[in-house]
């Protein structure tokens, strides 16, 4: 994990802390990278008490209540599909705020409608859910690093109320 992604994690951490919130992430692409930088932060146990590697669509459904016709008629990275996995996650781990992120990391697995580098996000806070599609360049590390520094950027912005470089 990078410089930059830990300063975010803590961040982040220090600002729910002083909230007294909680945080959770429904993660496919990154396989827990996102959860994986939040409890690098020590006492993390207070504002974070599980998240969701949620890889497979079978998951998506039995975990997070992803509807098998949206994933079939959508597929798994898509707009809705980000939205049931926030509001599945925040849902099951009772937390304030929450991410879902679903894409294509590579090498395989792209289309057309759908290159390799195509990433959904979903963030859900108290005021309500925002979703927003990225394509990010580069090998799968780089696209799976890149989309756990975008997750945390705007989680800690959707706590603070600021935005973050």
């Amino acid at each position: 994990m990078n410089q930059s992604t830990n300063s975010l994690a803590l961040q982040l951490g220090t600002a729910l802390s002083q909230r007294g919130a909680k945080v959770t992430a429904a993660e496919s692409c990154t396989g827990g990278g996102v959860a994986h930088a939040i409890t690098a932060v020590a006492g993390s146990s207070a504002w974070f008490d599980c998240g969701f590697v949620t890889y497979a669509n079978s998951a998506k459904h039995a975990l997070l209540s992803v509807p098998q016709e949206v994933l079939a008629n959508q597929g798994a990275v898509s707009e809705s599909v980000v939205r049931y996995m926030v509001e599945g996650a925040a849902r099951v781990a009772n937390a304030d705020y929450a991410v879902a992120i679903s894409g294509i990391a590579g090498p395989g697995g792209g289309s057309d409608d759908k290159p390799v580098g195509t990433v959904w996000f979903a963030w859900r806070s108290p005021a309500g859910v925002s979703t927003k599609k990225h394509q990010l360049a580069g090998d799968r590390t780089a696209v799976r690093e890149q989309a756990i520094k975008i997750s945390l950027q705007e989680l800690l912005h959707q706590v603070t109320g600021c935005n973050t470089v």
